[in-house]
């Protein structure tokens, strides 16, 4: 909204909404450095590689590949970012167990090595690069609590494994490691544990067996973030995690892929009022971005972001909506605001993961940009 007049100008989202204009994403990457921190504190002895599907922007990538984060990949497009900000092949895997033969040669091109795969199909992609790689099987645990199920797609069950192992031995593949993903935005840590323990025993039992010798479990992400409804701090929530991971066996190198807990903190967006109207009784508000746009966690995991108004006033319950002409673009209803004007800004927290990722360009609208705050490059902004 360059050009019309901002209320709030003395805040400092007002003042970064005056410079930038809006719609507008923070990405706070001190808050991004606190983030992966503390969930380093809650793991000890997991090496974490960032799920760039999260937020794919090369200033999240630039702030944590320095804390010595490993990465975890599943497109050429998001290696890309990786191969800008100089990583090392050795810290990234590649994860998505269903991919176009050009996207192995192009990550072997660039030095990954890792792959996970899931079925039988999968397996014989890999066999003309036998001798370059390692490959991580997938194990599917379902798990209710989770808000979006990952393992209704991927991941084959437990009891498939001895015969998967059998066929990339036949085919002259090493299967180096296991990998489950419980799900994202976990209520409990209950199905982590689970699967922890159940991957665990059949790593035993493969090595009892003189199947194989399995030297890498990576337990996935679905670590949970506050939307309002209320979770358990990080440390807390990874305590009976920890606990479950303390029974691997001393070879066993421990791999995660968290996405949400570490970019979900980092971002908020700022939005301004371009429209208002009186609806059955009820303020709309209309916002230029929206479900289409930044607000996509909406419609694709039913998130529900934290949304704040700058102005001061009685309070009513009133409905936010976004810029595009589709009737579906509907940010949130029955949010309390006092009475806004166009112009006025409002502010969303948690913005960072599946938002602007899985935006589009509907109604030809530009996606909204995203400024880096403190990263330490020329583009950023240092509060």
């Amino acid at each position: 909204m360059k050009g019309q007049l901002l209320s709030f100008p003395s805040s400092t989202e007002g003042r970064l909404a005056q410079i930038h204009g809006t719609p507008l994403l923070l990405l706070d990457c001190q808050r991004l450095r606190q983030q992966y921190r503390a969930l380093a504190q809650a793991l000890p002895g997991v090496d974490l590689h960032y799920a760039l599907k999260a937020l794919p922007e090369q200033a999240v990538v630039n702030t944590l590949a320095p804390l010595g984060a490993g990465f975890d990949i599943a497109s050429s497009g998001e290696l890309d970012l990786l191969r800008q900000a100089h990583v090392k092949p050795r810290r990234v895997i590649h994860s998505h167990p269903v991919k176009k033969s050009r996207e192995i040669s192009e990550a072997l091109r660039f030095g990954c090595t890792s792959f996970v795969f899931d079925n039988r199909v999968e397996l014989e992609k890999f066999q003309r690069y036998r001798h370059r790689i390692g490959l991580v099987l997938r194990i599917g645990f379902r798990s209710p609590s989770a808000s979006v199920d990952l393992s209704r797609k991927f991941g084959c069950s437990l009891g498939e494994v001895p015969n998967l192992l059998r066929q990339a031995h036949d085919l002259g593949l090493r299967v180096k490691g296991l990998a489950f993903h419980v799900g994202s935005q976990c209520a409990t840590p209950d199905a982590h544990v689970h699967a922890i323990r159940e991957t665990l025993r059949l790593v035993r039992e493969l090595k009892a067996s003189g199947m194989a010798r399995i030297g890498l479990l990576d337990i996935g992400g679905g670590f949970p973030v506050d939307y309002g409804g209320g979770v358990p701090d990080i440390a807390g929530f990874c305590a009976p995690i920890r606990a479950a991971l303390a029974e691997a066996p001393a070879h066993l190198r421990l791999i995660a892929e968290p996405g949400r807990v570490l970019v979900a903190p980092a971002v908020r967006g700022l939005f301004s009022v371009v429209g208002c109207a009186r609806r059955e009784g009820r303020p709309w508000y209309y916002l230029d971005d929206g479900v289409y746009g930044s607000f996509s966690g909406r419609v694709f995991e039913g998130a529900r972001y934290r949304l704040r108004s700058l102005r001061q006033g009685p309070l009513t319950a009133s409905v936010l909506a976004g810029p595009t002409c589709d009737s579906i673009d509907v940010i949130a209803e029955g949010v309390m605001l006092p009475e806004l004007q166009v112009g006025d800004l409002l502010v969303a927290d948690m913005l960072g993961t599946y938002s602007a990722a899985s935006a589009t360009n509907f109604n030809s609208l530009p996606k909204t940009p995203l400024l880096p705050l403190d990263d330490a490059k020329e583009n950023s902004v240092v509060l």
